[in-house]
């Protein structure tokens, strides 16, 4: 039997100089689909510490296009802000938009969402499941790196469970309630009530 690693390379790592800091990044490929993911990582720890991490999927429209639609940019940097003011951490960059439909249907969703539909229902309108995002590769980045124990910033608790089905010990978990506009507030609001993501109930009113 092949062993699951298998499905997962890693690449190369280099210095990237950032607005907050030189972090390191880290590229990965998944070897069946090709598909690439990278990690970022900054300072040093030892293999016991608990370090700050972040699960980011890939939103070209929020975090390179800055939309406000949703609040992956802001999220995104507010997770390296955080890194960089703790000394230390990881963020994990995953290539799935979409939440897993790809950049063009994410588009269509968005559409469908100008016309009325939330996230969820413009995604399973389109034959989708609400959430196809996998998280399996996060082990190898994180074994790579010297990653066993985590503090991880999310509103997402099912990241946490993702982790710890792969054997990563989540010590804590760290809300972003960062980046809430009038045009993302309905956006946000179906994440908590139909994906079960967690904030401050007061910044959505």
């Amino acid at each position: 039997m092949n062993n699951p690693k298998d499905k997962y390379e890693y690449v190369s790592s280099a210095t990237l100089p950032t607005r907050w800091g030189q972090f390191r990044i880290h590229g990965f490929v998944e070897t069946d689909s090709g598909q690439e993911h990278v990690a970022l990582s900054y300072g040093e720890w030892q293999p016991d510490d608990i370090v700050p991490i972040r699960i980011h999927s890939e939103c070209l429209t929020g975090d390179a296009l800055f939309s406000t639609r949703c609040d992956c940019g802001f999220q995104l940097e507010k997770a390296l802000q955080n890194i960089v003011a703790e000394g230390k951490g990881v963020l994990l960059y995953l290539r799935q938009e979409g939440r897993g439909i790809g950049l063009l249907n994410k588009i269509r969703a968005y559409h469908l969402q100008d016309n009325g539909m939330d996230t969820v229902e413009a995604n399973e309108h389109l034959g989708f499941d609400a959430d196809l995002r996998d998280y399996a590769i996060c082990k190898l980045m994180l074994e790579k790196l010297n990653v066993k124990r985590v503090s991880l910033m999310t509103n997402n608790p099912k990241k946490r469970a993702a982790l710890e089905s792969l054997g990563i010990e989540v010590v804590s978990r760290t809300p972003i309630d960062h980046g809430i506009t009038k045009d993302n507030k309905g956006y946000i609001r179906t994440k908590t009530e139909k994906l079960g993501h967690e904030f401050d109930p007061h910044l959505l009113k």
